[in-house]
This record gives structure tokens, C-alpha cells and sequence, in this order.
């Protein structure tokens, strides 16, 4: 049964789903830790650039999930809950570019370019339904479609061609996600103190430190090693 997680008062101040609040943070401060972590290790390939900004939009956007769509909604009202929305649909759309520019060596250039293209559409698109509808299920769709069709075909792809490290502990984390959609779609309810909200949160945490795995793992994008045959034919091309 879903009871709504009671009020608290700090110092006379109302602060609304205090556990899913705390949760939220939690969430970003981890992504800030990583988008740290990557920004210290000044790994300059692409696909790692792009994952770092995607920590650091994906901790905002939670941020201001927590902050004004939970703890304060009663002050900004439900139409601010946009705000984390969007962001994250923005981080989506760096973590997909990152998968794409991971892929580089391992597609044609024609299908990367287009993949590339369709990042960009696929956000307009998704942007102007969530706007129009005011719907957190098409921020959820955004997300589903950004993680299984691009990002989780992409590094399964990548890592049954090359082994790539980087990529099977990307398969680790989307495998966690897929987890923390069940919970808070599928509602988990451990407490009223602790419900399926906060539980998906803590679940969250633990995919960005995934993500932070594979993306310390990262080095040039992978290519497959030519056999013998190509070899020789490289090597006897005057």
C-alpha cells in the first residue's frame, strides 16, 4: 500500500518526502563524486568526456528533483518538477552520445553519423511530448529507449567484438538499472520511512559508481584485431 511519506520540520521549515529528498542528494552527490573522479584522471577521449558532463547534469538534475520536485514542491508547485526532468533527459542524451562514440572504429561511418543525429532528434522530440503533456512516463520512456536500444546495445556490441572492459561493467550497471526500474515502477515498499522511491534511489547510486567503473575503463574506442589473413593483406598492399 503506497502511504505517503509524512512531513518533517527542520527549524520551523517544511520540508515534504524528507527520506526521498535525502535519497535524491544522495544520488547526485555520487554523480558529482564520479563527474570529480573522471575530471581528475583527465582521461580526454570523447566518449569519457561525454560521460563526465552526463555525471555532472544527471547530479543536477537529481538534485533539483530532490530539492524542488520533493522536499519543496509545495512552494514551486508540480510544473517546476520540469526542471529535473529535463535535465536528466539532457544527461541521457550525453550518456548515449558517449556509447555512440565509443562504437566509433566498430561501425560505418554512416551509421555512427546517423546514430549522432538521432541522439539530437530523439531528445527534441521526447522534450516537446514531456513539455506538452506535463508526464513523468515519456521522461521514463526517454530514459528506457536512451539505456536498452543505444547505450546497452552499443556496449553489448562493443563487448562481444573486443571484450572491452569498459563496456562489460556498462552491461553490469544497465543490468542494475534495469533493477531500479522494477522497484519504482513495480512499487517495492519496505517502510513508509524507506519506500520504493528512496530504495530506487540508493539502487541509483550504486549504477552511477557502475558507470564510474566502466568509465575509469575507458581508453581509445576499441577496434577488433585484424586475423592472420587480413594481415597479410595489409602487409602486401604496395
Amino acid at each position: 500500500m503506497n502511504i505517503p511519506q509524512p512531513d518533517i520540520y527542520l527549524l520551523g521549515i517544511r520540508i515534504q518526502e524528507p527520506v526521498t529528498t535525502l535519497t535524491d542528494i544522495i544520488v547526485a552527490c555520487t554523480c558529482f563524486y564520479a563527474y570529480w573522479k573522471l575530471a581528475k584522471k583527465g582521461n580526454s577521449i570523447e566518449s569519457v568526456q561525454y560521460f563526465r558532463y552526463y555525471f555532472l547534469m544527471m547530479g543536477i538534475g537529481m538534485l533539483a528533483g530532490g530539492i524542488i520536485g520533493h522536499g519543496f514542491q509545495y512552494i514551486f508547485g508540480f510544473k517546476w518538477k520540469l526542471l529535473g526532468w529535463v535535465i536528466s533527459m539532457v544527461a541521457i542524451m550525453l550518456i548515449e552520445r558517449s556509447a555512440i562514440s565509443y562504437t566509433v572504429n566498430l561501425i560505418s561511418t554512416k551509421l555512427h553519423d546517423f546514430m549522432l543525429w538521432l541522439n539530437i532528434f530523439e531528445l527534441i522530440a521526447a522534450l516537446c511530448i514531456t513539455f506538452y503533456s506535463l508526464n513523468f512516463k515519456y521522461v521514463e520512456w526517454h530514459a528506457a529507449y536512451g539505456f536498452m536500444a543505444v547505450v546497452f546495445s552499443a556496449h553489448l556490441f562493443c563487448y562481444i567484438k573486443t571484450k572491452d572492459e569498459g563496456s562489460r561493467f556498462m552491461l553490469y550497471g544497465i543490468l542494475m538499472l534495469m533493477l531500479t526500474v522494477f522497484v519504482f515502477n513495480y512499487p517495492v515498499y519496505p517502510h513508509v520511512w524507506f519506500n520504493h522511491a528512496d530504495l530506487s534511489h540508493i539502487l541509483m547510486a550504486i549504477v552511477c559508481l557502475l558507470f564510474l567503473k566502466a568509465a575509469l575503463n575507458f581508453e581509445e574506442p576499441p577496434s577488433v584485431a585484424l586475423n592472420e589473413k587480413d594481415v597479410h593483406m595489409k602487409n602486401t598492399i604496395p
